[in-house]
């Protein structure tokens, strides 16, 4: 089973909760899709836009069981990067994780990552 994560804040996950879905963030909506990434991707991710920033979620999803809205496509240098055209299910999520920061700011990758 190959998934794909999404990296959001804790508090976006628990507003998707209450509601089912997870609708995306600010840059999600503008780009028409859900921006996602392989387990290879994660580190490189978070390191590029999240930073040193607390209080985030990591959600994976089944690849295979996202059907015809998941597309893999190019995007930084080339790299194939998983988009979703559309509002990803909570009830779809094989799990959910918070991510702490280490001493030096850098997040704590789940031992389950694959």
């Amino acid at each position: 089973m190959t998934f794909v994560y999404k990296i959001l804040a804790t508090s976006a996950w628990e507003a998707a909760q209450r509601v089912g879905v997870i609708a995306g963030s600010d840059l999600d909506r503008a780009d028409g899709y859900i921006h996602l990434s392989s387990a290879t991707q994660v580190a490189e991710t978070l390191a590029r836009h999240f930073a040193g920033v607390p209080g985030l979620a990591l959600a994976a999803f089944d690849a295979g069981a996202l059907g015809a809205a998941l597309r893999w496509e190019p995007s930084r240098g080339g790299d194939l990067f998983p988009h979703f055209y559309g509002a990803l299910a909570v009830a779809d999520a094989s799990w959910c994780a918070p991510l702490a920061l280490d001493a030096n700011g850098v997040h704590i990758l789940p031992e389950n990552l694959a």
